[in-house]
């Protein structure tokens, strides 16, 4: 059994379009917007490594750093996340044609994020 990857990562603020120009800026990434999601912007990193998000958050969660690391399905990690002292911030969500994603606090109070691998 393989260890579960790290697949993506988020950066958000209440200003996004400034958190945007800073990390654009001070790490010369390209970042392309996402049609349909106000103020989200994806960094392409295929060659250098994870890719993620910069953009806004939501009034729930305005300001927010999170990793997502992949499993084979989100329910059953929630189960073992809860049993072992984390708690379900999100559960299950899916986004059609896009993702299925949770988040969870660990134990520590770190926001994590769990991306449910593809079936196909």
């Amino acid at each position: 059994m393989s260890a579960n990857p790290i697949v993506h990562w988020e950066l958000m603020s209440a200003d996004g379009d400034s958190l945007r120009e800073f990390y654009s800026g001070l790490f010369d990434w390209n970042l392309t917007a996402v049609d349909g999601f106000d103020s989200y912007y994806m960094v392409n990193a295929e060659e250098t490594g994870v890719g993620g998000a910069v953009g806004q958050g939501n009034e729930n969660m305005p300001n927010y750093s999170v990793f997502y690391v992949q499993v084979a399905d989100i329910d059953e990690s929630l189960g073992k996340i809860n049993a072992n002292g984390g708690t379900t911030v999100l559960p299950r969500t899916v986004i059609p044609d896009t993702v299925t994603f949770a988040l969870f606090n660990d134990p520590a109070g770190n926001m994590v994020g769990l991306v449910e691998a593809d079936a196909t």
